[in-house]
């Protein structure tokens, strides 16, 4: 029988070594992702209509430990931050503002039951949802996280808010350890069953480690490191956001300033 804490300890850890990956080469863009990666045809529209009425931009991010980075300035390092600086850098005129509620360790059923005293306490017009990768690790079986993802988009919908799922990060020392095809692949299907993008951060590590812009296998503790790659991690997810919102200039809808 599988020792799932042990596994636990292993995913944990490879949250760390994401966060301290080493750069391999100097590549001429660190942060380069295709666009076929970023880019969908799903649409957040009350994002859209946010930024055009109100000029606002109110983000909830939820997540495990892969969306925090340790140290007293690791919140502010962490992709969450960074996401805000980038929707902040490439939308002037709008206020963004990014919260990010930690929930390590939880399935999505289990976040899945946070969400309407979320909504109501936080009034987001688009949520980041980042789920599967301790589904994955306790063994949840797949039609369960499924249905659970499922649910819980449609809750935040009704409620108001767009969504974007985020799928698990991709780790080479734990890919042998822990399954994550099958959670990857329930998120895909909800993503077209619910008409929301999804950031496929599995898919963007994995470009990034073939390529060699970062070798998320050496493990390390250079946090200056750890700090880059969060922050190519905002700057990627705010590029699917800003083009799902229509907020490009090549939608010709930038706010104005």
């Amino acid at each position: 029988m599988m020792n799932w804490t042990a596994v636990g300890r292993a995913v944990a850890t490879a949250a760390i070594v994401l966060c301290s990956a080493v750069v391999r080469g100097e590549p001429a863009e660190i942060c380069a992702v295709p666009g076929y990666l970023l880019f969908g045809d799903s649409k957040l529209d009350r994002a859209h209509a946010a930024v055009l009425k109100d000029h606002e931009l109110r983000i909830l991010t939820l997540g495990g430990t892969s969306s925090s980075l340790p140290g007293p300035d690791g919140p502010s390092s962490a992709y969450p931050s960074r996401l805000e600086a980038a929707l902040t850098r490439r939308l002037p005129g709008v206020k963004v503002t990014v919260t990010t509620v930690p929930m390590p360790r939880q399935t999505a059923a289990e976040m899945a039951k946070s969400i309407d005293k979320l909504l109501i306490d936080q009034k987001p017009s688009l949520v980041v949802w980042q789920t599967g990768t301790y589904d994955a690790v306790r063994g949840t079986d797949p039609e369960e996280f499924r249905a659970s993802v499922s649910g819980g988009v449609e809750r935040l919908q009704e409620g108001g808010a767009d969504v974007v799922l985020v799928n698990m990060q991709y780790s080479p020392r734990t890919e042998s350890i822990v399954a994550v095809g099958a959670y990857a692949d329930g998120i895909r299907w909800v993503s077209r069953e619910r008409e929301v993008p999804v950031f496929d951060r599995l898919a963007i590590m994995r470009h990034w480690y073939d390529q060699g812009q970062f070798d998320l296998y050496k493990a390390t503790k250079d946090m200056k490191l750890a700090k880059s790659v969060h922050d190519c991690l905002g700057r990627a997810l705010g590029a699917t956001i800003i083009d799902a919102a229509q907020l490009g200039a090549r939608h010709g809808t930038m706010p104005q300033q």
